[in-house]
């Protein structure tokens, strides 16, 4: 997925989102091994109220995948416990 389309994928209707995704795009996407930024990618199908819950630690997602970039995001983004 170029970068472009990554940037407009990362902008979500909520802007508690766009404040966790867009500087991971920013600052770490280009970092990640092909396999993240491929999870990164799919992560960015799910509903902003699943991100949303994933990122506060309310839940974690199912599919391992998914369970690992969510952790991945946490972990560079300030989300941390």
């Amino acid at each position: 997925m170029d970068r472009n389309r990554l940037f407009w994928g990362s902008r979500r209707g909520m802007l508690e989102l766009d404040l966790v995704l867009l500087p991971f795009l920013e600052n770490v996407y280009e970092t990640l091994e092909p396999e993240d930024q491929r999870r990164y990618q799919k992560l960015l199908e799910e509903q902003d109220q699943d991100l949303f819950a994933w990122f506060l630690r309310r839940t974690d997602p199912e599919d391992p995948e998914l369970k690992r970039i969510v952790q991945i995001i946490r972990d560079n983004t300030g989300l941390q416990k």
